[in-house]
């Protein structure tokens, strides 16, 4: 979406957040602490891992403050750090600025609204399919497990509702849930998921290697490279 003309699709399975209202289970945009539900009668922590049974085994607050003690800054090479990493401005220390306190879980608004802009893919692509549109359509493909381990799940959902309502182009795109499957389901029905997502790319280089034929400019080699 961000290189659209560069763009000959992808095979997303259990995808990082595709939409920041669903940050794992935190809402940058609404929420006020990344840490425990919003309420003004009691503290819930936010569920951060869990297995698909729906039990909890970590806290957002027992990941993230692990991470701080791996490292400060953003530094501790763990998953809330890496997408700070990714997603953030830097600041003024020249490192990324937090979307959220390691330490109280305060979410900063400034940094989501940067967020949201430049790397909320749902948000991005309902921006600017009026240009992007016939770059695009028919090359997203997404699986996710609907007990994801982080709850990539709930941002897929959301996710699919844009898509489905794309038009001018429609997007004709795929979307497509393991059933009690945790992380890394990639849309393999046939197999247990610690069996198919060994084999991911067995799986999706096949698709693509049909799927290019309908797309690959006029007099490109489509033969030497397939065995």
């Amino acid at each position: 979406m961000l290189y659209p003309d560069e763009y000959n699709g992808c095979y997303a399975a259990c995808p990082d957040p595709v939409d920041f209202h669903h940050y794992t289970t935190i809402d940058i945009y609404n929420d006020r602490n990344a840490y425990h539900l919003d309420s003004k009668f009691k503290t819930t922590p936010r569920p951060g891992e869990r297995d698909y049974l729906g039990h909890v085994q970590a806290t957002v607050r027992e990941m993230n403050q692990r991470e701080l003690a791996l490292g400060t800054r953003s530094r501790s090479g763990d998953q809330f750090d890496i997408w700070e990493a990714v997603f953030s401005p830097a600041g003024p220390d020249g490192y990324p600025q937090r979307i959220f306190d390691k330490y109280t879980g305060a979410i900063d608004s400034t940094v989501a609204a940067y967020w949201r802009e430049h790397y909320d893919l749902t948000h991005i692509i309902q921006r600017d399919w009026p240009k992007i549109g016939d770059k695009l359509r028919g090359k997203i493909h997404i699986y996710v497990g609907t007990m994801d381990t982080y709850y990539l799940n709930d941002a897929v959902y959301d996710a699919e509702d844009v898509l489905k309502k794309l038009n001018n182009p429609e997007c004709s795109c795929q979307v497509d849930y393991g059933d009690r499957a945790e992380h890394c389901w990639n849309g393999d029905h046939t197999q247990p998921n610690y069996i198919s997502r060994l084999r991911y790319h067995q799986m999706y280089i096949r698709k693509w290697a049909e799927e290019v034929k309908t797309r690959a400019p006029k007099g490109a080699d489509l033969k030497s490279w397939r065995y």
